[in-house]
């Protein structure tokens, strides 16, 4: 090696040479490296998992997901037999509907706080355990009373996998995976509501109403089986509850610490300052006191222990307040649900039509209601890669860097035909036009209105980093009052102005659900850093 003066600096045999990274060390400014929440460091990171392995999970999740669908629709056609069996009234028969709708929408907001707490395995394994049970006794149950009662049972138990689902696939998957793999997980919940009425008309005629729950027992158990043999993805270093919880620990810590190291400086000074003379018995009595007091010092102070959440560290109203108090999630959520409630009115006015107005049976009217069904397979599946499509290239052209808002582009074309095909579906139906022109504006509505929900989905879990539980759970709610709203009023409506003037009142629904998303799409970004920025402030101030 030569100098720059043209001298050797080769190191003699016995000499030790310099490591030349020594002076880029020195000299190189130190790069501090911030991960945010959804990187943060863990061990055996379910993303890095293989990818069989998040294909087995997110297959398992899929089906339990499908027992919220079948759950509500299996026994519709049955209800003429339950109200003649259990001698129950059509208002009460109604209630296990809707109440099953409502504690659907709301019940994961419970689920979600106890995932931060305890994981995303605790909570299927538990919901689904209760909705089992639900499910058994709706089948044994010999009042409409003791019926309803379990069905709002089922809904709770049945409402956990939905949300708590989205939430495991944000722990396997990167933002820019999620579109696709969020489209594939929802096909699944969207084959209950279609498979639903077949099953429960197939089981109806050939056994009782009691078959239908007694299907849904072997299928929630089969499904709770199943999940004894998962591996938990949750990571709580990625979880913004357990960051929230650590912070408080760490700083108890810093004041005990700080505490303790006056306490030794006090102690010392008492130790060196000059004590008058006393009387040797007290001055005896004087130093053994000081020999033997517990003298506290800064290697005394333990470090910061493991933190372990419990009940008292998670508030379920907490999380929903956090989330709605950001402009961009209201508006998404209160779009979600008008996107969600259509969902339910018009399988639910469907079947009266079919019957009333086609003089369909229950079997007839469940593989009609199958082509909205695969409708809402293929937008899903479909709309779901094309929003990963299009959100990585908005990524590439803005120079790699990316934000949740992105994703909401994909939207744009299914926007332009979805009003269209509501409105066409219920003058379709209003006419009595061949029942093949009814399959396929029902296949046209469910293709487009789940091409828009799953990319609004994806872009709720995006948005949310380190919340995405809790965040998917207030989807869950909004989308559950909403359909509830929707079921109780879509009768009515029906009967009073028909399913062309029902469903052109939904087609201006619809248009004002997509103007708020293109709303976010536009104004989101914005609303986002301002909502981040107030809240670190805030959680600075304290």
């Amino acid at each position: 090696m030569t100098s720059s003066d043209g001298q050797s600096t080769t190191p003699s045999r016995g000499q030790m040479p310099e490591d030349p990274n020594s002076d880029l060390e020195k000299s190189a400014p130190t790069v501090m490296i911030k991960l945010d929440i959804e990187h943060a460091i863990v061990a055996d990171d379910p993303r890095k998992w293989t990818n069989p392995r998040k294909y087995v999970i997110v297959g398992l999740i899929s089906t339990a997901a499908m027992i919220a669908g079948l759950g509500a629709n299996i026994y519709n056609p049955a209800i003429s037999q339950i109200e003649s069996d259990l001698h129950a009234s059509p208002s009460q028969l109604s209630l296990t509907l809707s109440l099953f709708i409502l504690i659907q929408g709301g019940f994961p907001l419970v689920w979600s706080a106890v995932s931060e707490i305890q994981g995303r395995k605790a909570v299927y394994l538990v919901s689904l355990a209760v909705c089992t049970l639900g499910c058994v006794v709706a089948a044994l149950s010999k009042t409409i009373q003791v019926l309803i009662g379990m069905r709002c049972l089922q809904a709770m138990g049945s409402s956990a996998v939905v949300s708590i689902g989205a939430a495991t696939l944000a722990d396997l998957y990167e933002p820019a995976q999620r579109g696709t793999i969020m489209g594939l997980y929802y096909c699944a919940p969207l084959l209950g509501p279609a498979l639903g009425p077949i099953i429960g008309g197939a089981l109806t005629q050939r056994f009782n109403w009691r078959a239908t729950f007694w299907f849904l027992v072997i299928f929630t158990g089969c499904c709770c089986v199943a999940f004894i043999f998962l591996k938990d993805t949750f990571r709580r270093e990625r979880s913004v509850t357990y960051q929230s919880v650590l912070r408080r620990v760490l700083e108890q810590q810093a004041a005990k610490k700080a505490q303790a190291f006056r306490l030794s400086q006090d102690t010392t000074v008492a130790v060196i300052a000059p004590q008058p003379e006393k009387k040797t018995r007290d001055n005896n009595a004087t130093t053994q006191d000081l020999e033997t007091q517990n003298v506290i010092t800064e290697k005394d102070v333990l470090p910061v222990p493991e933190v372990r959440l419990s009940l008292k560290d998670v508030n379920p109203v907490k999380p929903f307040i956090g989330v709605l108090s950001r402009l961009n999630n209201f508006t998404i959520l209160f779009a979600s649900g008008l996107l969600f409630a259509f969902n339910y009115s018009i399988t639910y006015t469907a079947s009266r039509t079919l019957a009333n107005q086609y003089h369909y049976d229950a079997l007839k009217t469940g593989l009609v209601l199958l082509a909205y069904g695969i409708g809402c397979l293929l937008g899903s599946i479909g709309g779901g890669r094309y929003s990963d499509m299009v959100f990585k290239a908005s990524k590439a052209k803005n120079e790699g860097k990316s934000y949740p808002e992105m994703r909401l582009a994909s939207t744009a074309h299914s926007m332009l035909f979805f009003p269209p095909a509501a409105i066409g579906y219920g003058w379709v139906c209003e006419q009595d036009v061949h029942i093949a022109a009814v399959c396929v504006m029902l296949f046209l509505a469910g293709f487009f209105q789940i091409c828009i929900y799953s990319s609004t989905l994806a872009y709720i879990v995006d948005a949310n980093v380190g919340r995405s539980s809790s965040a998917v759970a207030c989807n869950s709610c909004f989308r559950g009052v909403f359909a509830f709203v929707a079921t109780e009023v879509a009768v009515p409506l029906q009967d009073a102005i028909g399913d062309g003037g029902l469903y052109t009142l939904w087609g201006g629904l619809l248009i004002i659900s997509e103007l708020l998303i293109l709303l976010v799409w536009w104004k989101g970004e914005s609303w986002r850093e301002r909502a981040v920025a107030r809240e670190t402030r805030r959680a600075e101030s304290r």
